[in-house]
Order: C-alpha cells, then structure tokens, then sequence
C-alpha cells in the first residue's frame, strides 16, 4: 500500500435515508470512513447492509442525506449539479458488475468515450486508450466490438475506460460477479497491480471473500454501520483469515 499525505477520500458521518414514515429505511447510518491514496479497500457485508448504497452515495450518484464525502479534498455536498457531474467524469472511475460497454463502439472506442465526452481530441483520446487498453493487456483486442470478447477481457475493457481519465478514485462493485472464478481471479489481480503499480486508490464492494482478500484493508456493514475494519496481509495468509465468513 502507497502511503500520502491527506486522504484520496474522506467520509463523514455519512447517512442516507430512504423513505418516510413506515416506508423509511436507513440505508446507511453515520458512517466514517478514510482512504488513503493508493490504499485499497473491500466492502462486504450482507444484502441490505448498505454496501452498495455507500458506494453509489460515495461516488456522487446518489445524494447524502446527512454527512459528507470529500474526494481529494473536494466535498461533494458543496458542488451544484454541473461540478459534480465534472467530477465523476473527471476524477471517479466506475467498475460495475455488469461490464456496461456500447456494443456498437470496439474496445478503443469504448474506452475512448468519456475522453471524447469531456472534449479531448479525438486523436489524443484514443492515443490514450490504447495506453488504457495496454495496461490491462488488451491492446491487442483494442478493434474488437464487446460481442467478440469474453467476459473477463469485456471487465478489462471496463477497467481500461474507469481508469483512462486518471481517477483520483476507483469505484468497483461486485467486478467478478458475472465470471467464472479463473477469470475473476485474474481481474483481481489486475486490480491488484493499479494499487500496486500505478498508486491507484480503490474501493470495492463485494459479497466474495477471496475477492476481499486482495485488498489492503477489509470493512464489514451491518445494518448501515461499520461493525468491524481489518488490515489484510498479502496473499494466501489473508484467505485463510478471511475463509468464507461474509457476515
């Protein structure tokens, strides 16, 4: 894990209320939570424990009720609409379950569009995802459309277009939920390898404990709060420590 000064993210106190009246829920409930750049970090906790609701709130997706996200010391309760939309594009990437690629646009081009969407060049944009692509070792994939990948090498793509803007911030919800576990073990390494090698900070939600196991430093959610935080070690220690407990 990279140690910084400052926080790559900070949570304060962070609650998000769903509801009125008998239909209220409290999704999350007064969470507080650091992040160090390059650090990255595993959420898991059962369904309904607010896993997910934290990362979308995290990301800027849906507002907080109460509390506050700061992302490179940025809060996001002090940007209006436009600024925040900047900032996902900008400076968050997202990794979802479900690969979400154009199937009309190749790999480059999908990695390409938020370059685009921002304004950059086109010819500069797509020079850097090919960089993107190259780091996820796809380059060689980079004129194929999704149809005509795999579903490991559609998640590097994936991975390729969060990462090409350069986040502060990676977002990463359930990566190896749609793939066989040789495939998402070499996911997670490649996740494993942006913090270890490129300094890139991580957040992943997930109900997978050898998943969890990759990361620096595991949370636990319980009914909207953190019941328990751990360091990991590197490796097979942190699977055995781990096992299948995903309470």
């Amino acid at each position: 894990m990279r140690q910084a000064k400052g926080a790559a993210v900070d949570v304060v106190g962070l609650t998000k209320v769903f509801g009125e009246g008998e239909t209220r829920v409290e999704a999350l409930r007064g969470i507080d939570m650091t992040i160090a750049p390059g650090e990255f970090v595993a959420v898991m906790g059962a369904s309904g424990s607010g896993k997910s609701t934290l990362l979308h709130v995290i990301g800027g997706l849906e507002p907080p009720t109460d509390g506050d996200v700061r992302i490179d010391g940025r809060s996001l309760r002090e940007l209006n609409d436009d600024e925040l939309t900047v900032l996902r594009r900008r400076r968050i990437g997202f990794v979802f379950q479900a690969f979400n690629l154009l199937q009309v646009l190749t790999a480059a081009e999908n990695v390409a569009l938020p370059l685009v969407i921002d304004g950059v060049a086109e010819s500069e944009a797509h020079a850097r995802a090919r960089a993107a692509l190259d780091r996820v070792a796809l380059a060689d994939r980079s004129a194929h459309l999704p149809g005509e990948l795999s579903g490991g090498e559609q998640q590097r793509v994936a991975i390729a277009r969060a990462v090409v803007t350069n986040p502060v911030l990676l977002l990463v919800d359930e990566p190896t939920g749609n793939l066989d576990s040789r495939t998402g073990e070499k996911v997670m390494a490649l996740l494993r390898s942006l913090a270890d090698d490129h300094g890139q900070t991580v957040l992943m939600v997930t109900h997978d404990a050898g998943d969890a196991a990759m990361a620096d430093r595991l949370a636990r959610l319980r009914d909207g709060v953190v019941a328990d935080e751990q360091s990991l070690p590197a490796g097979r220690d942190a699977h055995e420590l781990l096992g299948e407990d995903l309470s």
